[in-house]
C-alpha cells in the first residue's frame, strides 16, 4: 500500500484522456449532515455516481473490475458553491471486512486530491531531486503539501477514521475534516457500510500547522484533480492485500498528482435553480475617494438591472462603479427583470465608507 515503487520517465501530462467526472453541488439548503445516513444524498442524480465497474486494478491481481459478489462499491462526491469542502458518500459491501489490526493491513478508501492541479509527485518516495528521495526533508517540507493522500480506514473503531499521509495531521481533524460511519457487522463478517465525510483541499498544507496553509479555493464549473482506490483485504492473517482497485489508471496516483482524474465542479441542477434571482458583490477601489465597484451576480435570464446605491444616485449599468461623496453606512440595492418576472436584493451598512 505505501509502495516504495519510483516512477520512471518525464512525469505525464496531468489529465488522462479518460472523460471527466461530475462533483454535484448542494444547495445551501441541502448540506448533508455527517453521520453516516446516506438519505441526505438520496436525490443527487444516479450520473454523480461512480462505481465498482470503473475500478481497474493496475496491480494485475484480478482481472477487470472487482466482482460484485465479493466487493461492490458506489461513490459520490459533492460540493457547496461559496465553501472550499469536499463531501463524499463511500457506500461498499464486502463478502470480508478486515478492520480488526490497528496497523496499514485494513480495508481502506485511499483518496488523493489536487484541487488547483498542480500535478506532479506528492510523496517522499517519489521526490523529483534524487538526493532527497525516502529523505526526512522530503517527508516534512514536501510530503501531501501541494496534493493530500488519505488513507481512510473502512470501518475506523479505536483510531482515527484516516491516515493523512504525510507531515500535516491536522488536516484530518476539525475544522477541516469530519467523518461518520454506519454499518453493522464485526471483523471478518460481510456486510454494507456507509461512509459520510468531507475533507478540505490545500494548495499549501505544511507541518507547521495550519497558519501558513492555504486552502484550494473551489468554484463553480472549476475542474480539481482527484482520485481513489479501494484497498481490500480477506485475511487478517496475509501479508498483502487482495486487490487494490484504482479510479486512476495508474496504480501509482497515490503518490503522483499528474496520474489524477479530472473533475469538475458543477453548477446546481436545474430543479434547485430559482428562475431569476437577484445577487451582488462589492469591492472598494479607493476608500479615500469613496470609489465602490458592483459586480452583478444574479442568476437567471436578466434583461435589465437598475442599482440604487443608497445616496439618491443609481445605475442601469450591470457591473458599475460609484463614487460617493460623503463618508456613511449605505443601503444598496439591485433590481432585476427578466422572462420569468421580478427579482431585488439589498444589503444593510454593507457598504461603509468614511
Amino acid at each position: 500500500m505505501l509502495s516504495l515503487l519510483l516512477i520512471t520517465g518525464s512525469i505525464a501530462a496531468y489529465s488522462q484522456s479518460d472523460s471527466t467526472l461530475k462533483i454535484f453541488q448542494f444547495p445551501a439548503d441541502k448540506i448533508p449532515r455527517i453521520d453516516g445516513d446516506p438519505g441526505d444524498w438520496s436525490f443527487v442524480p444516479e450520473i454523480y455516481i461512480t462505481g465498482s465497474s470503473q475500478l481497474t486494478d493496475d496491480e494485475k491481481k484480478h482481472a477487470g473490475s472487482p466482482d460484485p459478489a465479493n466487493l461492490d462499491v458506489k461513490v459520490r462526491v459533492g460540493w457547496v458553491k461559496g465553501m472550499n469542502r469536499l463531501y463524499f458518500l463511500y457506500e461498499a459491501s464486502d463478502n470480508y471486512w478486515d478492520y480488526s489490526r490497528t496497523d496499514l493491513h485494513h480495508d481502506i478508501f485511499e483518496i488523493v486530491v489536487d484541487a488547483d492541479q498542480s500535478g506532479g509527485p506528492l510523496i517522499e518516495q517519489f521526490h523529483p531531486n534524487p538526493g532527497l528521495k525516502n529523505s526526512w526533508d522530503a517527508y516534512f517540507n514536501y510530503h501531501g503539501v501541494h496534493a493530500q493522500n488519505y488513507h481512510i480506514y473502512t470501518p475506523a473503531e479505536g483510531q482515527d477514521w484516516c491516515l493523512a499521509w504525510g507531515s500535516q495531521p491536522w488536516i484530518k481533524e476539525l475544522p477541516y475534516a469530519n467523518a461518520a460511519y454506519s454499518y453493522n457487522f464485526k471483523p471478518g463478517e460481510p456486510g454494507k457500510l456507509n461512509l459520510e465525510f468531507w475533507i478540505t483541499p490545500f494548495d499549501y498544507a505544511g507541518p507547521e500547522g495550519p497558519e501558513r496553509a492555504v486552502e484550494s479555493v473551489l468554484e463553480e464549473n472549476r475542474n480539481i484533480g482527484l482520485c481513489w482506490a479501494i484497498i481490500d483485504f480477506d485475511d487478517v492473517n496475509a501479508r498483502g492485500n487482495n486487490g487494490f482497485w484504482n479510479l486512476s489508471r495508474h496504480h501509482t496516483m497515490y503518490g503522483n498528482a499528474s496520474q489524477l482524474r479530472t473533475f469538475r465542479l458543477m453548477p446546481l441542477e436545474e430543479e434547485f435553480r430559482k428562475k431569476i434571482e437577484a445577487q451582488w458583490s462589492f469591492k472598494v477601489l479607493d476608500m479615500k475617494r469613496r470609489l465602490v465597484a458592483f459586480e452583478d451576480l444574479s442568476t437567471g435570464n436578466v434583461t435589465s438591472w437598475k442599482w440604487d446605491f443608497g445616496d439618491g444616485t443609481s445605475s442601469a449599468d450591470r457591473h458599475p462603479e460609484h463614487k460617493y461623496e460623503r463618508a456613511g453606512r449605505y443601503i444598496v440595492t439591485l433590481y432585476i427583470d427578466g422572462p420569468a418576472g421580478k427579482s431585488r436584493r439589498s444589503k444593510v451598512w454593507d457598504v461603509a465608507l468614511k
